[in-house]
């Protein structure tokens, strides 16, 4: 595991980490809720993480639950997952509801619809705005194949699995 420092280009892992987002585009967002529970449910990024924005950006109705729930507690975790690719992302970071038109425009595209009937004046959608704090990412770069072979060469031998890079970030200014 690496721990991204001065002496690492960070602007390549981020480049990177985002690349890995936009390729996945699906997180499942953890929330607490007031008993402390968490909660997760799947949400859409809304643009490149990383390119143009320090931030991650999400939809979602002003009166649901997850809003309800950052207001009361910012930290969120954001969960990228694709089996396919075998890359993983995790991103822990600060979320606030935002009510921005100027950025609501900016993100809007007409696949939305389907959640804002009403179209993008539709004066019930917010924004959720994510600033990581936190990341960590997991990929394998060999095919299922070789990454088995890998296992039981791992058994065989007594030896760690090693499957691909990790890398942890300190993402706060």
């Amino acid at each position: 595991m690496t721990t991204i420092t001065e002496n690492t280009d960070c602007a390549d892992a981020l480049k990177k980490l985002g690349a890995m987002i936009q390729s996945i585009r699906i997180a499942m967002m953890t929330t607490t809720t007031k008993d402390n529970c968490l909660r997760s449910r799947p949400m859409a990024t809304q643009e490149t993480p990383f390119e143009n924005d320090e931030y991650l950006w999400f939809f979602t109705s002003r009166d649901s639950g997850k809003v309800e729930e950052i207001e009361e507690e910012h930290q969120v975790n954001l969960a990228y997952s694709s089996t396919d690719d075998n890359t993983y992302v995790s991103i822990s970071g600060r979320a606030s509801t935002v009510r921005d038109q100027e950025k609501i425009d900016e993100l809007w595209s007409p696949m939305l619809k389907a959640w804002f009937p009403a179209g993008k004046d539709d004066p019930e959608i917010a924004l959720l705005r994510v600033a990581p704090e936190q990341a960590e990412y997991w990929e394998a770069t060999s095919n299922r194949m070789v990454m088995m072979a890998g296992m039981v060469k791992a058994i065989a031998t007594g030896e760690s699995f090693e499957p691909g890079e990790n890398k942890k970030m300190n993402l706060e200014s």
